[in-house]
């Protein structure tokens, strides 16, 4: 039987993102159901209500308060739909905490998400922006997703063609955005899986410790113990993770800053563009560990926005604002939030 939903009104949303910035919610709701969620929707549509759909909230900014429903889709499960002696097909509900999927995958020996380790958020969440990290993106190991349209309570499937993946970006960035509700994706993982090496900071820290020949689990406690010195806990200190992205830039206009900041860091894409990390960028504008009152940049990772007790959303977001203008002046280079801005 299905339990009839509970809409809360001016609710604290502090909790539930990982900024933890002061905000409320004019409406609340948190479902456990794909009928739960029509519901919600169908309680937002007779009251002329906006929907936000939050996850595990760690890549959202709130910059005021919040007027409408905002449904916090807690779906639950994992299971094996498909498996051979080389491959296992899972599928995960959307309000699954991610880090909990990857460490499942990890302790069965089952190999492709382990270089994505300890990242913050739902599984719901990871399709939208493509979550990427050590070298690693989730399109490497998708199949596809099922998302409920709004406008017609229908569920679909999407696959990894229908999602148009990019670099941090989706489908559901772009022209589906607000159209869908992910509720629950397909992940195709290998049972003798050799791990993903290449990306630097993780094949000197697996030298450093002579892991020639890395299992999937040393790898991802590698991934673990490489993030938790870089960003901080959300538990600790308010963040949201990675805030911007880190832009792509023609191989032209590399060279001539290259030729500036020899030491600058970087990443070949193709023969014509290159990715510059945007935390090195920062820092090099002289930000690092800088505040603004509670709002602040994080001490060890330039790249982490950090609310160091009370900061407000907008207080947050006019310090993005100022590191985006000194880093466009400096380096003449736009720097573009990965974080959702609500407001």
């Amino acid at each position: 039987m299905t339990h009839r939903i509970q809409v809360q009104e001016n609710f604290d949303l502090s909790k539930f993102t990982t900024m933890g910035v002061l905000c409320k919610a004019s409406h609340f709701v948190e479902v456990h159901s794909i009928d739960e969620l029509k519901e919600a929707l169908n309680f937002a549509h007779q009251h002329i209500l906006n929907v936000l759909i939050l996850g595990g909230g760690s890549n959202l900014l709130f910059i005021k308060d919040y007027e409408g429903l905002v449904i916090h889709v807690d779906l639950k499960g994992i299971e094996v739909i498909e498996e051979d002696n080389s491959s296992v097909t899972i599928k995960a509900a959307a309000g699954e905490i991610w880090h909990d999927l990857v460490l499942m995958a990890v302790s069965n020996n089952w190999a492709g998400i382990e270089n994505l380790s300890l990242i913050p958020g739902s599984v719901g969440a990871a399709p939208i922006q493509n979550i990427g990290a050590y070298g690693v993106e989730l399109k490497d190991t998708f199949i596809s997703l099922e998302a409920l349209e709004r406008s017609t309570g229908k569920v679909q499937t999407f696959t990894k063609e229908e999602c148009k993946f990019g670099y941090r970006d989706s489908i559901f960035k772009n022209e589906a955005k607000g159209n869908y509700i992910i509720t629950s994706v397909q992940l195709r993982l290998q049972k003798n899986g050799k791990p993903t090496l290449e990306y630097k900071a993780l094949k000197e820290y697996l030298s450093e410790r002579e892991i020639d020949n890395p299992s999937i689990r040393e790898v991802s406690q590698a991934v673990i113990a490489i993030r938790q010195s870089k960003l901080p806990d959300p538990d600790e200190i308010g963040n949201t993770g990675s805030f911007f992205k880190n832009p792509v830039i023609s191989a032209t206009q590399f060279k001539q800053l290259e030729a500036e900041y020899p030491t600058i860091p970087s990443y070949k894409i193709s023969d014509t563009h290159i990715k510059v990390p945007a935390g090195w960028l920062i820092e090099q504008a002289g930000w690092k560990g800088k505040r603004k009152g509670d709002a602040g940049v994080h001490s060890k990772q330039a790249l982490v926005l950090v609310n160091h007790g009370n900061a407000t959303g907008e207080e947050i977001w006019n310090l993005a604002h100022a590191i985006q203008l000194s880093v466009s002046e400096k380096f003449n280079i736009s720097l573009t939030p990965e974080v959702n801005i609500i407001g």
